[in-house]
């Protein structure tokens, strides 16, 4: 398939209709603890696109409750450029309110966001309704990644935005309560597509990488450029003004961290990499999870490939992020592996013929959560995984009166 067509095939395609469906069948037993909203994003163009990273953002949500699967629900984020994209702004400058919000939902001080990088959030209800931009009482003046990160010791939410002129990077820090308490431009070479990063508890992790923005073209707007240094940047926590101390590392791309951590001198980073860029004819290029030693006293950088499996959608407990965590997962087409990252073992949990499995996350510290299309019923699942023995049969299967399409990322969201 190629760049332009790929989306519009198989389990791509978008679906037409927004449901809403009570009390789901089950197949095995819901843990009874479980009490809250599975949300997920993911382009679903409403008209055809030049790439499927365009299509407008539908959010897809599961209500688990006392043991059942309450409802199933699917709706378009309504931006305010939903029907028709708003004019720029002062200076030509683009209106960041022009949102597919297509990428992510995290919740944090009691919002509930929609997330895409090149726009503003999106607030929405875990009832899926769009409730509009937001912007920290103003206090945000760029774009938001779609990959924030909250700090499990002190609550605060990290992120950054990109641009395509300068300040082509800006930090951000929101405190516990989601007020916007610091805002400063990081020196990049050039405009970056910085799709993610990571946290530690006492740094910052940047990835400027090679792939820069191009203007004009069709598709996406950026390109490979075998000549911008690939790095990693380390910003402590305690300094956030401070200079950002950079690592050069061999070229290659991330679009997904799984998490990194301290140990002694060394922040060690671990991500999915990409030796080339897919969608500019390196179709066959799997994507496989590295790990990076970084050196804080000697500057000296290790580069080690953990597996050689193609897989994407790296995710840990987020509850623990930026810790030295043990267990991390990833999702491939057929099944979900579990490394055990200080031994390097794995186990997998293979979901069978015929269905495919989305990213998974931790529901609870013992329990996973994914959507998984089944090519046979033509509709798609809500599926439980026991996490401390995830190659298990599923505790529970929920099956849902649709079919979910291929999407990004999501997240759990529990009763307060």
């Amino acid at each position: 398939m190629t760049e332009t067509t790929f989306h519009l095939k198989e389990n791509y395609v978008p679906v037409t209709d927004e449901l809403t469906t009570f009390d789901l069948p089950v197949s095995g037993a819901i843990p009874p603890e479980l009490n809250g909203w599975h949300l997920r994003n993911g382009p679903n163009p409403r008209t055809p696109t030049q790439h499927w990273f365009f299509g407008d953002g539908m959010l897809h949500g599961v209500r688990l409750e006392n043991g059942r699967a309450a409802w199933y629900r699917n709706r378009w984020v309504r931006t305010e450029s939903f029907d028709a994209p708003r004019p720029p702004g002062p200076g030509g400058k683009p209106d960041l309110r022009n949102s597919a919000a297509n990428t992510h939902i995290v919740n944090h001080a009691g919002k509930t966001l929609a997330l895409v990088e090149t726009a503003l959030p999106y607030e929405v209800t875990t009832d899926l309704d769009t409730v509009g931009p937001y912007d920290f009482d103003g206090r945000l003046a760029t774009p938001m990644t779609a990959h924030p990160k909250i700090c499990p010791e002190t609550g605060e939410l990290h992120f950054f935005g990109y641009a395509r002129e300068q300040p082509y990077l800006t930090y951000h820090r929101a405190d516990a309560h989601g007020v916007l308490r610091l805002s400063r431009q990081v020196e990049v070479g050039g405009p970056t597509m910085m799709h993610d990063f990571a946290l530690t508890s006492r740094h910052v992790v940047f990835l400027d990488l090679p792939l820069v923005f191009v203007p004009g073209g069709r598709g996406m707007p950026f390109s490979w450029d075998p000549d911008y240094p690939a790095r990693i940047g380390l910003l402590r926590r305690d300094d956030p003004q401070g200079t950002v101390r950079w690592f050069p590392i061999e070229p290659c791309y991330l679009f997904h961290t799984l998490n990194a951590h301290e140990a002694g001198d060394e922040v060690v980073l671990y991500g999915v990499r990409y030796a080339h860029l897919w969608w500019q004819g390196h179709e066959g290029v799997p994507g496989t999870l590295w790990r990076w030693r970084l050196n804080t006293r000697t500057g000296a950088v290790r580069e080690e490939q953990v597996d050689d499996r193609d897989c994407e959608f790296p995710r840990i407990d987020d509850r623990l992020a930026g810790l030295d965590v043990r267990y991390g997962h990833v999702t491939t087409d057929t099944s979900l592996i579990r490394y055990d990252l200080h031994t390097g073992s794995a186990d997998v949990h293979e979901f069978g013929p015929g269905r495919t499995p989305g990213e998974a996350v931790f529901a609870s510290p013992r329990w996973l959560i994914t959507y998984v299309y089944d090519r046979t019923r033509g509709a798609s699942d809500l599926v439980i995984l026991d996490a401390t023995n995830p190659a298990a049969a599923p505790a529970a299967t929920v099956a849902l009166p649709a079919r979910v399409p291929e999407g990004f990322h999501g997240n759990w969201i529990a009763d307060a």
